[in-house]
């Protein structure tokens, strides 16, 4: 067991669509569909306490991370401070599930699952595959980014707006912005704006430095649009359909 914690981990790298990768996106589909059930049939007490519930695993999650690579003597200021995009979203998201905070909502259903989804696809776990702590944790800790904006959504009817798209688009180039200030000042890679992960991401295939940034940027806006789109065509039947019964 204690090899799964080792800092110099030699059961070989992360496997991308490996059967256990595959075992933690299939439990995240599932655990997601479930919401489904739960705006139907349960209580808002209860769905007070999932709320609570997740934002602790979230919490719990990060922590750990941080303890273990305290613990291991990996811990530095270069690559462990809360800045990455989903490191930030532990900490907003669960402000947002305590709070019930519809405009953190709004950046976490864009950028939280965005952001999530691309580190849950393709992690950054380097050294660490599965069933090592940090590849785990890894996988947990995304997946969870990604179900707390999909709850708000499902069960508690949260919604974004077309005006929610320029504020998420503005403040997400201002985070950048102060994020890149700090890289310049510690040498780091926070957001990977200095340069692409070590490991194979979707970056690879949005061109070199800098030009990717302004690439995962175009593919940002276009994907907010795409998760915006349920609620366009929403919005788009319901005015229909008034406009329908107004002229009967």
């Amino acid at each position: 067991m204690d090899q799964y914690f080792v800092r110099d981990y030699t059961g070989g790298a992360f496997v991308l669509f490996g059967a256990w990768h595959l075992g933690f996106i299939i439990f995240f589909l599932l655990f997601n569909f479930s919401f489904i059930w739960l705006r139907k049939n349960e209580s808002a007490d209860f769905r007070k306490k999932f709320r609570y519930g997740l934002a602790t695993a979230s919490i719990i999650t990060e922590l750990a991370w941080h303890g273990w690579s305290i613990a291991v003597g990996k811990w530095n200021v270069v690559e462990y401070l809360p800045l990455h995009l989903c490191s930030a979203f532990v900490i907003l998201n669960s402000i947002m599930l305590f709070k019930r905070s519809y405009r953190i909502y709004e950046y976490s259903y864009f950028l939280g699952i965005l952001g999530a989804l691309q580190a849950f696809l393709t992690p950054d776990a380097g050294i660490y595959g599965l069933p090592h702590f940090r590849a785990i944790q890894t996988l947990v800790a995304h997946g969870l980014i990604i179900s707390e904006g999909v709850y708000m959504t499902v069960v508690e009817g949260f919604r974004p707006q077309w005006s929610s798209i320029k504020r998420v688009f503005i403040g997400a180039n201002i985070y950048m912005a102060a994020v890149g200030l700090v890289n310049w000042g510690l040498g780091s890679n926070y957001m990977f704006v200095a340069h692409k992960p070590e490991t194979a991401s979707l970056l690879d295939v949005l061109g070199p430095w800098p030009f990717y940034i302004i690439s995962l940027e175009l593919v940002g806006f276009v994907m907010c649009i795409i998760l915006y789109a349920p609620f366009a065509i929403k919005d788009a039947v319901a005015k229909r359909k008034v406009s329908e019964l107004a002229g009967a």
